[in-house]
């Protein structure tokens, strides 16, 4: 029947294949047309052959199509030269592409020099652009919208607000700031670029009857961006005002700019009832969106709902999930939802797994982790970087320093990730000089040190009472390395002044900071005026955490301990006053122990706990054992 076709009719053919996305198809129907009929393809043949080979990315398909049209007249047809460069741009051959546009004969048609202008663009190669777009100028040839949509997305993904508004006004010198699809895309680039205000003002200038819910959408999601949900809501409700239809990529940025904030969760709901009014609810994106909002807005019941009642679930639905529960620290929900993916037949990835150590690290359940650990080597998921580095604060968080240094040491390849995982570890166990250790052979390795990796060796310092050597590092964070501290960075050197009993030069630091002090510096300092007996300084620290968290236990406990050890016997019945008419708890200490990868829980004196009896046998032959074992007498038991 094809063999009937003529060459239009077999265009038609490729050129439907193509569109409908069955590129091999359109592959084989043109060698068909080749083999099968007496017909030439001709200048209309092979743009589309050539763009089913840029969208396959297949090089060696690329090269044979090309040496077919060299053989050709149609060899220096301006769409089929086109055609060409877009196609090696498309397999990441570049410099194919710029050769096959600098031996073109008709250098003005701008097509070519866009497709390498986005090739280059999208690679990030900025210098290559910059040349590229003067030799452009140069050319004489007239740079259109998608040359500077190009520019725009290269910009944007550099993060250079100040380029992007030279892109921008050159754009305006050419005429093309009414264009929307410039406009739509200059507000998604300065969104990127941290410039709110620009994106505003380009947003703003486009005509009311251009605008498109692309530009409504742009707009949302620069907000969105930045999680300012409460302007995004805004920008939405005058998008509906102003009789614009939503879909499911407004209602996906919506969600997403509330996926961080627990007070948004009024308005979460609102714009998923929205969502199911315009019939998104189907979308599988925006489901798995709505299960990330509402677990991050701490409604994991409404997460774990929609999750439920989800027919078609993707990799993506399940690790949405499992992150949920793995950021509440219920490992056994996470357990049971892994191996029901597993059941499934989905194929959990190294986000999967991220999750699944992150839940064993909050927990600290170690036997789980190292079978998880087992299962990353088994699944070839441990060449990931991010796993590994996982891997390394879980065991470091058990307590496991020893598997935390094996990982580490086995990683082909590491980041200042790695290295601060490894250095927090250390300092989280007390082992302070191997943190520092291992900080100076993190920057021998030329490796540069974060916010983050100073907050651990501060930590240590801390743990260690090394007040030189943190102050030492302090000055080295603000001076050598430029990176301004933070409120933990602050309340470790202050926790340092205090641990060594210098309280007045502690006060003094705080009272200079740039920051508010919150109730974590406050309770450091009365820590240590109990450590040290000092009851002025105890005194203002104790009003302060007194103010910001009135129903907080702890600093009329301390503040008690302070009295007592002064033998002010009257401000210790003051403190128990002050509760009694506060009504402030002690909330009861908590243990959770895992066997088998199941964890159990119990509160001290619980005396309803199904395993209440076994529970406090073992205790009590856990204090007998213990006096034994460091010769205790029942009557200095008693005493102490």
């Amino acid at each position: 029947m094809l063999n009937r076709f003529s060459v239009a009719s077999w265009n038609s053919c490729i050129r439907q294949s193509v569109y409908s996305g069955d590129f091999r198809k359109a592959i084989l129907l043109f060698t068909q047309m080749k083999n099968q009929s007496h017909l030439y393809p001709d200048n209309l043949t092979f743009p589309f052959v050539a763009k089913a080979c840029a969208k396959l990315s297949d090089l060696k398909l690329s090269r044979m199509i090309h040496a077919h049209i060299v053989k050709t007249p149609y060899c220096w047809d301006v769409y089929v030269h086109t055609a060409l460069v877009d196609m090696y741009v498309k397999c990441g051959r570049l410099g194919c592409a710029q050769q096959m546009a600098g031996s073109v004969k008709c250098p003005c048609v701008v097509a070519s020099w866009n497709a390498l202008v986005v090739g280059f663009a999208r690679a990030g190669v900025f210098d290559r652009v910059s040349l590229l777009f003067n030799r452009m100028r140069a050319a004489r040839v007239v740079p259109d919208a998608v040359t500077l949509m190009g520019l725009t997305h290269l910009l944007s993904g550099m993060k250079d607000s100040m380029l992007l508004g030279g892109v921008h006004c050159f754009g305006m010198k050419c005429g093309l700031e009414k264009d929307v699809l410039v406009a739509n895309t200059l507000i998604a680039g300065y969104a990127k670029c941290r410039d709110l205000c620009s994106a505003e003002k380009v947003f703003l200038g486009i005509a009311l009857d251009c605008l498109s819910v692309v530009s409504w959408n742009a707009m949302i999601a620069g907000f969105a961006y930045f999680e300012e949900w409460l302007k995004a809501i805004k920008v939405y409700i005058r998008m509906l005002r102003d009789g614009f239809r939503p879909d499911a990529s407004t209602i996906l940025n919506l969600l997403s700019s509330m996926a961080q904030q627990s007070d948004s969760l009024l308005c979460g709901r609102l714009v998923h009832a929205h969502g199911v009014k315009i019939g998104c609810d189907a979308d599988i994106t925006v489901l798995n969106t709505l299960v990330c909002m509402y677990s991050k807005c701490g409604a994991i019941d409404s997460a774990r709902y929609i999750f439920d009642c989800m027919n078609v679930r993707s990799c993506v639905t399940w690790t949405v999930m499992i992150g949920a529960y793995a950021d509440k620290g219920d490992l056994d929900e996470v357990l049971s939802l892994f191996h029901e993916m597993e059941a499934a037949g989905e194929k959990p990835d190294s986000v999967t797994v991220f999750h699944l150590i992150a839940a064993c690290g909050k927990v600290g359940g170690l036997e789980v982790g190292r079978w998880i650990d087992g299962y990353t080597t088994a699944k070839g998921l441990k060449k990931d970087l991010m796993v590994c580095n996982a891997l390394i604060d879980m065991y470091a968080k058990c307590g496991s320093m020893a598997h935390a240094h094996n990982v580490f040491l086995a990683m082909d390849e590491t980041n200042v990730v790695s290295w601060t995982a490894l250095i927090s570890g250390f300092a989280l166990n007390g082992r302070s000089r191997e943190a520092l250790d291992h900080f100076d052979r993190m920057l021998e390795s030329g490796v540069r040190p974060n916010h983050v990796t100073f907050l651990a060796v501060l930590q240590a310092c801390t743990h260690a009472g090394l007040l030189e050597k943190g102050w030492e590092l302090f000055n080295m964070m603000t001076n050598e390395y430029h990176w301004n501290p933070g409120l933990d960075h602050y309340a470790c050197v202050a926790d340092l002044f205090g641990r060594r009993g210098k309280l007045k030069e502690a006060l003094d630091f705080i009272q200079e900071m740039p920051f508010t002090p919150d109730a974590g510096i406050w309770g450091a300092l009365l820590s240590a005026c109990k450590i040290h007996h000092n009851l002025d300084i105890g005194e203002h620290a104790a009003r302060h955490l007194f103010r910001l968290e009135p129903q907080a236990a702890a600093p009329y406990v301390e503040m008690a301990n302070i009295y007592a050890l002064a033998n002010e016997w009257s401000g210790v019945a003051a403190m128990r006053v002050e509760m009694k008419s506060k009504q402030v708890a002690k909330t009861p200490g908590q243990s959770i122990v895992h066997i088998d990868g199941k964890c159990y829980s119990f509160t001290v004196e619980d005396r309803f706990h199904p395993n209440r009896c076994k529970i406090f046998e073992t205790l009590d032959n856990l204090v007998l054992q213990l006096r034994d074992d460091m010769d205790i007498s029942p009557c200095e038991e008693f005493q102490s």
